[in-house]
């Protein structure tokens, strides 16, 4: 691709591959927004593992029709995100069908087994994450959330106002 030595001509590529590669990231980054890579939704974190699986195909392209083809996908990967962005904060429709809803797995101590069920989520995954979080006591957990993304959001203490549970799938008011 670069030089007939072929030792030298995988270490030439490799590097001067992989830094181009990161450079259209970064471009593409500045274009779109920092959003890009900021995990708030399932397809903002399925972005970020597939930009870097292109990155890695990229760096390790043989033909240049390989590389040019790991970074189109980037900017079609990077327009998908912007449009399927834009598509959420337009239309809350559009978020619904887009967009996972986050569920309710504890409130106020109390295990939502039926929840556990319906996202398989076992209660020693969730007593880790109190654990994680300080709670000494599971009354002390105002409630724990399975958040869009597949984190568990732990929320702790005095009281819990009620717009922070707003949208979760399972949560009542008092």
């Amino acid at each position: 691709m670069f030089v007939d030595e072929t030792w030298l001509d995988i270490l030439i590529r490799g590097g001067i591959l992989t830094v181009a590669a990161l450079l259209w990231i970064l471009l593409l980054v500045r274009v779109v927004g920092l959003r890009s890579f900021s995990k708030m939704t399932a397809f903002d974190f399925v972005m970020t593992v597939a930009t870097g699986s292109l990155l890695a195909g990229a760096a390790q392209a043989t033909q240049w029709s390989g590389f040019a083809q790991a970074m189109i996908a980037l900017a079609g990967l990077f327009m998908a995100q912007w449009i399927i962005a834009r598509l959420r904060k337009a239309s809350e429709t559009a978020e619904h069908v887009i967009e996972n809803e986050p569920v309710l797995l504890m409130q106020d101590g109390v295990f939502c087994e039926e929840a556990m069920e319906r996202t398989r989520v076992a209660r020693s995954d969730i007593v880790a994450k109190l654990r994680e979080a300080n709670v000494l006591s599971f009354d002390e957990a105002r409630a724990v959330v399975l958040e869009t993304t597949g984190d568990i959001s732990v929320l702790h203490g005095e009281r819990l106002d009620d717009a922070v549970l707003e949208g979760v799938r399972g949560a009542q008011k008092p």
